[in-house]
């Protein structure tokens, strides 16, 4: 009678540290994914600014150019964008350009048998 009460009681705390696990490996993926948009958001407001262009220097000039910018900076921080997922935005005049960037994506996160999409949207604003 003891010894089952011992194997339930190993059983509990073999479960109960597989569900620990599982939390902070799901909490883990929704973190980086969270820190991957913060430094995207943070890279689109750097490459909205254009400071190379406001100092003289030459800055991403078309807006192909600028889209495939924020593709290689995205793909820093391993988010898969395309093309078409990204907004530009130009206004202000040519002394003092305003340029606008946005994007939309999702990211995937992978537990044993689900897969949870989460949807970010990274903007220069």
């Amino acid at each position: 009678m003891c010894a089952d009460r011992v194997v339930v009681g190993k059983i509990k705390v073999i479960l109960g540290l597989a569900v620990l696990a599982l939390i902070a490996s799901t909490g883990w993926q929704i973190a980086a994914c969270e820190l991957a948009n913060y430094e995207l958001k943070d890279d689109l407001k750097d490459l909205a600014s254009m400071g190379g262009a406001r100092i003289g220097l030459d800055g991403p000039g078309s807006d192909e150019e600028l889209c495939f910018a924020v593709i290689r900076r995205a793909a820093e921080h391993d988010i898969r964008l395309r093309p078409e997922q990204i907004r530009i935005e130009r206004s202000g005049t040519v002394d003092s350009p305003v340029v606008f960037l946005s994007t939309r994506y999702q990211s995937r996160v992978v537990m044993p048998g689900i897969s949870l999409i989460f949807h970010f949207t990274a903007t220069s604003r």
